[in-house]
């Protein structure tokens, strides 16, 4: 049998025309997903093909036997198999003590409505059980959508517009897309795919109102959504990265409903801070609505800043790419950031030279922080992504398709996502703390290590008090997922191997669930009481494609919105 895994895995395929405007595919092999639990499944009707991850020459030349092929897919196949039951672990409390809310407090074995009520939890896990082929919980989730939550949009009160846009109005149109989309062939499995849609469609003109009621292009924080009203956040300011992570789910509505007005409202965002001043292509973390204005002039890549540089890249690459000469001033406001992060925001430690970004709390002509949030280890996927645009760096390099400045970002990818994970392996558990300081030639802090005395960088890395918790969050384990994707380097594998364990001897509730920790430095760490709606969305997810099929839900057919939902490259499901 794992020769014959291995057979499909490496046998050429033919071509078939990509420019087909029927559903866009999850796994790029010949018309299967691949599920370690249920065999292979028909999913999508006559889906493009890649090549073979090997050419018949470079077969012959490899030193790797077929044995040793064998082996390997069979050692990750069973750690991706450990990701998916502990999926199921996780939905399993949910299910049990918080169906329908937000969010599982697998301690007290209740659920919390944290994020206005649309039971964030259920959507934000649906994508993840259709891509592991989890049918029972596709069906308990779809069927809970379907029964409930038109409902709840319609009839509760406050949420927050960037929140519910990417865990809520995301899960719902990746949904609607891996479910069957606009294809005449559909899944078996839950509600059909039109559910999701009108779904997705009711909240999104709910969700517009926080646009069209702004005095500027920028929107407001806050929508009621059964007044249909809108309003700033009590400071009158929204985070800018809040403000510009919206496109690929309005762009992607837009695309599939037929109906402008989504993208409309959304693209003026972007185009708008187009017009702002900037430094070195960065941005301060909070902007006007009133105004239309940046507020201050705070810059960092962590909290309130991380997705706008994200967007930037992925909304062009959604869209097309370069074959859009409207959204070119996209790419190029990012390759304008990048540049500005490598020359105002990286710096070296002390004394291991561990590569860093820090922030500008007061601007460039500020001091810098040497301040990392765990939250900026999305930056090397994105890094990389934008370097080969989701094709394998040995591909892209054949081709002649790496520009300096890809190569430049790609190595600065590849250093950075190696700190990340040293913050994870400098702690007593295993896992990384919420904010990591970096010990440079003017800022230490004595007594403040991770706990784990054997590795080479305690002295580097600075894990104050307040900082220490891990609220079970994805971005190491998504941009090893990536760089894993493009570089094809094992060891991204085996460090989030490493990750997955530590979650779960550290976090994993006997009751059902996984909790968030106070203190990763100590052990046993005590535990907070909350498992995040994106453990289930976005963690486990990367985890399980970071262990399984390069070539499914490939890089340069979806883009990954910030919330770990699978959206199809330029359209690919258009409505006929």
């Amino acid at each position: 049998m794992l020769f014959g895994i291995a057979y499909l895995i490496f046998t050429p395929t033919r071509h078939v025309s990509s420019h087909r405007a029927d559903h866009a595919i999850i796994n790029s092999k010949d018309n299967v997903t691949v599920d370690t639990s249920t065999g292979l499944r028909r999913f999508f009707r006559k889906p493009p093909r890649l090549p073979p991850l090997l050419t018949p020459d470079e077969m012959r030349t490899s030193n790797t036997s077929v044995h040793q092929i064998d082996v390997d897919a069979s050692k990750w196949m069973g750690k991706q198999q450990q990701v998916r039951e502990a999926f199921i672990h996780a939905w399993s409390g949910y299910k049990k003590y918080a169906m329908g809310f937000d969010e599982l407090m697998p301690l007290s074995k209740r659920g919390i409505d944290s994020l206005g009520g649309l039971g964030a939890t259920v959507v934000d896990a649906l994508d993840t059980a259709m891509i592991m082929g989890v049918e029972d919980i596709v069906n308990e989730a779809g069927s809970w959508i379907e029964t409930h939550l038109a409902e709840k949009i319609s009839q509760k009160g406050q949420v927050n517009l960037f929140e519910t846009t990417i865990r809520v109005l995301g899960g719902l149109l990746s949904a609607y897309h891996l479910s069957g989309g606009a294809s005449v062939e559909t899944t078996s499995v839950g509600p059909k795919p039109i559910v999701y849609l009108n779904t997705a469609t009711m909240l999104a003109d709910k969700l517009l109102v926080a646009f069209t009621s702004s005095p500027s292009p920028i929107p407001f924080s806050d929508v009621i959504l059964r007044d249909n009203s809108a309003h700033a956040a009590p400071d009158g300011l929204s985070s800018t990265s809040e403000a510009s992570t919206l496109q690929l789910e309005f762009n992607y509505l837009s695309d599939i409903s037929g109906d402008q007005k989504y993208s409309l409202e959304a693209m003026k965002v972007l185009k708008h801070i187009k017009t702002l001043p900037k430094v070195e292509g960065l941005v301060p973390i909070y902007i006007s609505p009133q105004t239309g204005e940046f507020s201050g002039q705070n810059i960092r890549l962590g909290s309130r800043g991380d997705s706008y540089y994200e967007y930037l890249l992925k909304v062009w690459l959604q869209q097309g790419a370069n074959q859009n000469s409207n959204l070119t001033y996209l790419h190029s406001m990012y390759e304008e950031a990048m540049k500005g992060v490598r020359h105002l925001l990286v710096k070296k430690s002390v004394p291991n030279g561990l590569v860093f970004v820090g922030e500008l709390p007061y601007g460039a002509s500020g001091s810098f922080s040497p301040k990392m949030d765990h939250l900026v280890c999305f930056l090397p996927g994105t890094l990389a992504l934008g370097a080969t645009k989701g094709m394998t760096k040995s591909k892209a390099m054949r081709d002649n398709l790496l520009t300096f400045e890809d190569l430049e970002n790609l190595r600065l990818a590849e250093d950075l996502v190696k700190t990340c994970v040293e913050t994870y392996l400098v702690t007593s558990t295993g896992l990384g703390p919420e904010i990591a300081y970096f010990h440079v030639e003017d800022y230490f802090e004595e007594g403040y290590d991770g706990g784990n005395k054997s590795s080479k960088y305690l002295n580097d890395i600075i894990i104050k008090p307040a900082d220490r918790h891990n609220l079970l969050r994805p971005e190491t384990v998504e941009s090893l997922f990536v760089l894993y994707r493009i570089t094809e380097d094992p060891k991204y594998r085996e460090w989030g191997w490493q990750i997955f364990e530590a979650f779960e001897k550290y976090t994993k509730v006997s009751s059902g669930g996984y909790t968030s920790l106070d203190d990763v430095t100590s052990v046993p760490p005590n535990r907070r009481d909350k498992m995040e709606t994106f453990f289930l969305g976005e963690t486990l997810k990367y985890l399980y494609l970071l262990f399984g099929d390069t070539n499914v839900v490939p890089l340069d057919k979806f883009v990954f919105n910030t919330e770990a939902h699978p959206i199809p490259v330029n359209g690919a499901d258009k409505r006929q």
